[in-house]
């Protein structure tokens, strides 16, 4: 089956963004826990069971990420460059995080020192928080635009800086990815444990949850009623390669709201997100933990959904020059690199899903106290 290129620009959209919400659901189960650390284990004993209820997934976890990094890069190179140019110091930031989690796991529990523990557990810690905030920052502001343009070689500049990313529409953005994150992290930990630390998972599961919805719907009211947003009033043949600067682009109230304005079935989408938390925060309440961790799955789905169809078609905008914004029609690769890789993912994705579903089902099951204080080379 061979697809024509306005059809495979649209599929690489949308199959980025089920990239970007698998490493959010995945990722973000482990990230969670990481971030719930401290909150939720009082005693290294205890601390040591978190830990281990993500140590033989997340090195799996993170295959996600780097699909969806892999993808960016072959499917939207000019958006790629851009990205990793213009936002260095926030990704590298993430990066740094991430560079210290596998360390954090395998030498954590090689000293018995309770300082030397407690150091690493701060290290798991911020490469929960540190990379849910980021992520959730980055999104914030594609919303707002972010500051670069290309010269007349086509060579992007960026033009912000680092503290300019931390607006407090983004922070909020952040709060967004972080209560999702979270959430997620507390009903595994709540469905991966037993006693005490289940108890607070759950309370964990309610508060992040809660969080998410408040910053959620303050979010999406900020964006279709405050912010300025983009709309293309000009483009050329959107079935060939184009330069990204053969656009019009203008600045619009409430352009955000366009896809959800032409098409309103939309807005079941963010509802359905909302409904999702909350079915699964009511699940949890009952102990039916494992449809609660596949139903807010489902949330993040949404929430990732919610953001791409208002973005479409656009990947990177703009603030300092609108008509230099990236969209889907001019970063994509050639018709044929595209084709390629759409037949690659259709078939290393489902051995992917196999790995996973595979190693969710061998590490089934609660994880007790005394099972790991009796293994003392486990983490």
């Amino acid at each position: 089956m061979i697809f024509d290129y306005i059809t495979l620009k649209i599929i690489w959209f949308i199959l980025i963004a089920i990239l970007l919400a698998g490493f959010a659901i995945m990722g973000g189960s482990d990230m969670g826990v990481s971030a719930l650390l401290p909150m939720v284990g009082k005693k290294d004993d205890e601390r040591r069971v978190l830990i281990n209820t993500i140590g033989p997934m997340w090195e799996g976890n993170q295959v996600w990420l780097i699909l969806a990094a892999g993808a960016i890069f072959a499917a939207w190179p000019i958006a790629y460059a851009t990205a990793f140019s213009g936002m260095y110091y926030a990704l590298f930031l993430v990066l740094a995080t991430l560079i210290i989690r596998p360390p954090g796991f395998d030498y954590r529990s090689k000293i018995n020192s309770l300082k030397w523990r407690k150091a690493w557990d701060v290290c798991l810690f911020l490469s929960g928080v540190v990379p849910a905030l980021v992520f959730g920052v980055g999104v914030g502001n594609l919303f707002l635009g972010v500051p670069f343009y290309f010269d007349i070689t086509a060579m992007p500049f960026y033009t912000g800086t680092f503290f300019g990313l931390l607006n407090p529409f983004a922070l909020l953005i952040g709060l967004v990815s972080l209560g999702l994150l979270c959430t997620q992290g507390a009903l595994f930990i709540q469905a991966k444990t037993e006693g005490v630390l289940q108890a607070r998972a759950k309370i964990m599961s309610r508060l992040f949850g809660l969080l998410f919805i408040a910053s959620f719907i303050l979010a999406g009211f900020w964006v279709h009623k405050v912010l300025i947003g983009y709309q293309i009033t000009f483009i050329p043949d959107l079935n060939t390669a184009m330069s990204v600067q053969a656009k019009t682009v203008e600045r619009l109230a409430g352009a955000w709201s366009g896809n959800y304005q032409q098409w309103p079935y939309f807005w079941a989408v963010p509802f359905l997100t909302i409904c999702f938390v909350l079915c699964s925060m009511m699940l949890s309440t009952f102990n039916y933990v494992k449809t609660a961790v596949l139903v807010h799955s489902c949330a993040i789905l949404g929430c990732v959904a919610t953001a791409a169809i208002a973005l479409f078609p656009f990947v990177m905008p703009s603030s300092r020059f609108p008509s230099h914004s990236l969209t889907v029609w001019d970063v994509a690769s050639s018709h044929m690199t595209l084709q390629w890789m759409f037949w690659a993912v259709v078939i290393l994705l489902p051995i992917v899903l196999l790995y996973t579903t595979w190693v969710v089902r061998v590490f089934r099951g609660p994880l007790r106290e005394e099972t790991v204080a009796a293994n003392p080379d486990s983490y």
